[in-house]
């Protein structure tokens, strides 16, 4: 089968296995408004979905090294799939909220890079970053979908079957690579013959670590902002009551995600051309640019303000691709899934802490029902991505 047939094969199933990965943040202003939920016990809601991730991936992306990733994957995805299902059942306040979403983060751990590994075993060549580019890109794909379907089930029933019917997706992401991916994997390494869990080698792989660190600080600022979107779009719509706006939060939220596929690309292809590290750099110091003003501008007319997010979304997801590239470049031979686990747990780290973060920022400069708070809050997360990542791939290659 060729390159092109597989890689779309995976980013189907991937698409489809983040069916529920946005449904709470997308229908975040009504559970605040139902359940009486202060904005830091939603950053702890929509955070603990990534903490739930990071308790699992270190084992699950390691496993992959070891074991056929089409097993990990499968398992990720029913996890995914019963977690959602649960929430729709069961959720009714914030400790319910809490225990669901961190299953469904822990489905994703088996879903996301263990469906790279699995990718990446059917890869080789010069093109191979070109691939696993559209593959991390796809991932903003999936999170369109799953605010789409949110925000459209919820209108149309109700939010316990916007749960529900968003379990669907990882079942049939699941069929599909168990039906059409073919079995053989060519480019599958030698499984190491260290400790599962021994992550020294890539520890001591510098290079490797640049890009993790840099990874780190991306999704610190991709996962504030994706968590927190649907809340700052209504925000703007409610004090613009007279602004004509035919289009749902979710829906234009939507929109805004689809816009980090071309973005993660043409990024991957700028490294490719100006160097990865310098065009990563580059990236980052506009995300951060765009968000230290991003907030401030929510009294400009809504559809301006809307190309600004697309905007933002755009910058921050322009070094998706190149920084996932980089490091799976850099993995020590053999331990290529153990470089997966160590990139994706320490970066998930961020996706934990900037819901968190912002969530708190808000409370701390009124409570996200003023200009001045949206403005510190989405400017506390540029300025902190802005410092990390870059000081991070200088020291790589020092």
């Amino acid at each position: 089968m060729s390159l092109p047939k597989i890689t779309f094969i995976m980013v189907l199933a991937e698409v489809l296995g983040l069916t529920s990965l946005a449904t709470f943040p997308a229908l975040l202003p009504l559970f605040i408004n139902e359940w009486q939920l202060s904005n830091t016990e939603a950053g702890w809601i929509n955070g603990l979905y990534f903490v739930g991730y990071l308790s699992v991936v270190p084992v699950l992306a390691s496993l992959t090294d070891r074991v056929s990733p089409r097993m990990i994957f499968t398992l990720g995805m029913a996890m995914s799939c019963i977690s959602s299902v649960a929430f729709a059942l069961y959720a009714d306040g914030f400790w319910t909220a809490l225990i669901f979403r961190t299953l469904t983060g822990a489905g994703l751990a088996g879903i996301y890079m263990p469906g790279l590994k699995l990718l990446t075993d059917h890869l080789s060549g010069p093109k191979q970053s070109r691939y696993i580019a559209i593959y991390t890109a796809s991932f903003g794909v999936g999170a369109a979908l799953s605010y789409l379907l949110a925000g459209e089930l919820n209108a149309a029933l109700n939010w316990q079957w916007a749960f529900g019917i968003a379990a669907i997706g990882p079942a049939v992401g699941a069929i599909i690579v168990a039906v059409f991916l073919p079995k053989d994997a060519p480019y599958q390494e030698k499984a190491p013959d260290t400790h599962l869990l021994d992550f020294r080698p890539v520890f001591r792989c510098r290079p490797a670590m640049g890009y993790v660190l840099a990874y780190t600080a991306h999704n610190f600022e991709l996962f504030a902002f994706r968590s927190w979107m649907v809340a700052f779009l209504f925000y703007v719509q409610s004090t613009q009551p007279d602004a004509n706006i035919s289009m749902t939060a979710t829906q234009l939220a939507a929109i805004i995600n689809l816009s980090g596929l071309p973005a993660s690309i043409l990024g991957n292809e700028l490294a490719v051309k100006i160097g990865r590290q310098r065009a990563i750099t580059l990236v980052m110091l506009s995300s951060a640019f765009v968000a230290m003003s991003m907030g401030f501008m929510a009294t400009l007319p809504f559809w301006t303000l809307f190309a600004v997010c697309i905007l933002y979304n755009m910058t921050i997801l322009g070094d998706s691709g190149a920084v996932t590239a980089g490091v799976v470049g850099a993995a020590p031979e053999g331990y290529k899934g153990a470089t997966m686990a160590v990139h994706t747990c320490i970066g998930f780290m961020g996706s934990f802490l900037g819901p968190l973060a912002f969530g708190i920022a808000l409370d701390l400069v009124g409570g996200g029902v003023s200009i001045m708070s949206w403005g510190f809050a989405f400017g506390a997360v540029g300025l902190t991505t802005a410092i990390i990542g870059p000081l991070a791939l200088v020291w790589a290659r020092r």
